[in-house]
């Protein structure tokens, strides 16, 4: 399991509050620069080979209930909360279940803010606390999936309406989203994935949350003020974060990586992880402008692939076996029922206790080369039965020869008729004269004279 490096001033107040976090570490700092980013996602873009990229951070935290995910998120507000000033109470959102909704909601953000001092605001962050619901519902919906895309590349979106068109250029949308394993594998689909709409999330699975001994425990003050700074350099003004020449080494490796699972992995896998190189740049772009740096370095892009790596990790460990071909059981034979049948009842079974069972006529069942059909009658005027069984060359247990005495009751035999013991040294080769030691014969067990039939192969 790949440990992502919790970087950076967001890294270091995650540290922080983890000892009194009943989550795990990593879902709050995942839900922190998810958050981070939609704060900074209007002013900030980082160039990617000669194109400008939003920094925008989708992410989602899967796991089980009552696994930590909406304490990992309580966690990463009270991180964020004071740096950030108003901007979660305000910018925050939930419940889009449509191309439309989505659009209307931050076309109606931009009008609100046009006269503004600063001017149009369209950053949003969608929180989805229970993301399975809103799955359920955008299926109805095929232009969801297309404005989903649009947004996550920094497109323009629009909506035509009755009255007027709706117009929103260079979207700031940020989704965060909870999920358990079970719903991702049912309502992420492999062909929406495919087409670019939900891979564009990086998945985490979250480890086990931990129990705190005192419940009381709140979490530590967390100082700010790193923060607060940094968040007011990058929405001061259009900043445009590049790569420095010394993380360029890495950056190749990191491409190089991307390229070579995406062509290994099968395709149910690879194409969830096909952006690993762009989402490990908009990381890195958020981490450097968390320190007020317009450069990635080489440890900041480190610390970004760690965190890449692990969501590829996991969404491999989420989809796999999408691809592998299901196993289809091979139905059971009639002769297979049959025998099974008779042997459940003692190896004899009526035409009531069969038939019924194995879905086949008496005539099938009689045609079949190991059954023996008998007909017994109950009494001089009972009713005749059909009795089913197996011949003894088709049994897979050992059959007691008819002139061998039948066993008796355990203390009712005398001295001189006791059970005969077949002993396993009878069967095995005998000695040559020169070294075959004296065997002492037992004075309460008769001798058995060697036979050439070893009757424990019959229960092999």
């Amino acid at each position: 399991m790949i440990t992502p490096v919790l970087y950076g001033p967001i890294g270091r107040a995650v540290r922080k509050i983890t000892p009194f976090l009943e989550a795990d570490a990593l879902g709050a700092y995942v839900a922190a620069l998810s958050m981070w980013s939609a704060a900074i996602g209007g002013t900030v873009k980082v160039s990617s080979r000669g194109s400008t990229r939003p920094v925008l951070l989708w992410s989602a935290l899967v796991a089980g209930t009552g696994r930590g995910k909406g304490t990992a998120l309580r966690g990463a507000l009270h991180v964020l909360n004071q740096p950030l000033g108003r901007f979660l109470v305000t910018h925050t959102t939930s419940g889009l279940t449509s191309g439309a909704s989505l659009v209307n909601h931050l076309w109606e953000q931009q009008e609100a803010t046009q006269e503004t001092e600063r001017g149009r605001d369209v950053r949003s962050l969608v929180v989805e606390e229970e993301w399975t619901e809103v799955l359920k519902r955008v299926k109805r919906d095929p232009s969801f999936t297309t404005k989903l895309r649009a947004a996550w590349d920094g497109a323009t979106l629009r909506n035509t309406t009755k009255e007027e068109a709706q117009e929103i250029r260079d979207p700031a949308l940020v989704l965060h989203s909870h999920i358990t394993p079970s719903d991702w594998a049912k309502y992420v689909g492999q062909s929406d994935a495919a087409g670019g709409s939900y891979n564009r999330i990086l998945p985490f699975l979250l480890g086990s949350a931990p129990m705190l001994d005192d419940d009381r425990a709140t979490l530590p003050a967390i100082d700010g003020g790193e923060l607060a700074d940094a968040y007011g350099w990058a929405t001061a003004r259009p900043r445009m974060i590049t790569l420095a020449e010394e993380a360029r080494p890495l950056w190749r490796i990191v491409r190089r990586y991307a390229r070579i699972l995406g062509e290994t992995l099968p395709q149910g896998q690879a194409v969830f992880i096909e952006r690993t190189a762009e989402q490990t740049l908009r990381v890195a772009a958020c981490l450097a402008a968390s320190e007020c740096s317009e450069e990635i370095t080489d440890e900041t892009l480190f610390a970004a692939f760690t965190l890449v790596r692990r969501s590829v990790q996991d969404a491999v460990r989420i989809s796999r076996g999408a691809d592998a071909p299901k196993k289809n059981r091979q139905p059971l034979t009639l002769a297979d029922k049959v025998r099974a049948r008779i042997e459940l009842h003692g190896g004899r079974a009526t035409s009531s206790q069969l038939l019924p069972y194995v879905g086949a006529t008496a005539d099938e069942v009689k045609a079949l080369a190991e059954v023996v059909v008998t007909v017994a009658r109950e009494g001089k005027a009972g009713r005749p039965k059909t009795v089913f069984t197996l011949r003894s060359d088709f049994s897979g247990h050992a059959q007691r020869p008819k002139d061998a005495p039948s066993p008796r009751p355990a203390g009712t035999e005398s001295e001189g008729n006791r059970p005969t013991v077949v002993r396993m040294d009878t069967y095995r080769p005998a000695p040559t004269p020169a070294s075959a030691p004296p065997r002492p014969v037992s004075q309460t067990t008769a001798p058995v004279p060697q036979t050439t039939i070893n009757p424990f192969r019959a229960l092999l």
